[in-house]
């Protein structure tokens, strides 16, 4: 599907008049993207002397946002698939999973802030940025499943699950970007 193909490609579909892509796949992208700049700032950090003590963390985390920058990337099709085959519970479960692994990518951000390279802040606040916005965007398509899905135990377990996890997120974020700006500021 878009995993091999070209950006132009996937935004050329994305734009056209047709049932998918759509905002489920572009909310792993984005989540995709912001893994993929936590990875850079680590790889940007790693070897060098001043962060010399944090060596072994960092490649803990990057270790983590590679494999979530693969989960995330393969989701993109999975979200597409899902929504091609009319299946109510795939259609809620990639989107959920997408706001799921938003969430543990987020929680890879904090420690960046003083363990990572200062020269790539700016780049760690925008992968909090892009994690939130996937998050919500995941959201938004977990809910419109979740209206369809007519299992109200289930329904109810998710948006709890969801809501506490937007709510850390939303924080999370805006003391990345607080932290981040008093840095840039200095």
């Amino acid at each position: 599907m878009y995993k091999d193909a070209t950006l132009k490609k996937y935004l050329a579909d994305l734009s056209a008049k047709l049932p998918a892509p759509g905002g489920g796949s572009v909310a792993a992208l984005t989540a995709a993207q912001a893994a993929a700049l936590v990875s850079m700032v680590v790889n940007f950090t790693i070897g060098k002397p001043k962060y010399a003590k944090y060596e072994n963390e960092l490649k803990i985390v990057l270790e983590h946002s590679e494999k979530l920058k693969d989960e995330f990337f393969n989701l993109v099709d999975l979200d597409i698939i899902a929504f091609k085959s009319k299946n109510i519970r795939d259609s809620l479960n990639v989107p959920f999973m997408v706001a799921r692994l938003c969430y543990e990518c987020m929680k890879l951000c904090p420690p960046l802030i003083t363990r990572g390279n200062v020269n790539l802040i700016s780049d760690l606040a925008v992968a909090a940025a892009m994690l939130e916005a996937a998050f919500s965007s995941a959201y938004f398509n977990v809910e419109i499943n979740l209206k369809t899905l007519g299992d109200k135990k289930l329904t109810y377990s998710i948006r709890k699950e969801l809501l506490k996890k937007s709510k850390l997120m939303k924080k999370m974020r805006q003391g990345i970007e607080e932290k981040v700006g008093k840095i840039i500021s200095a």
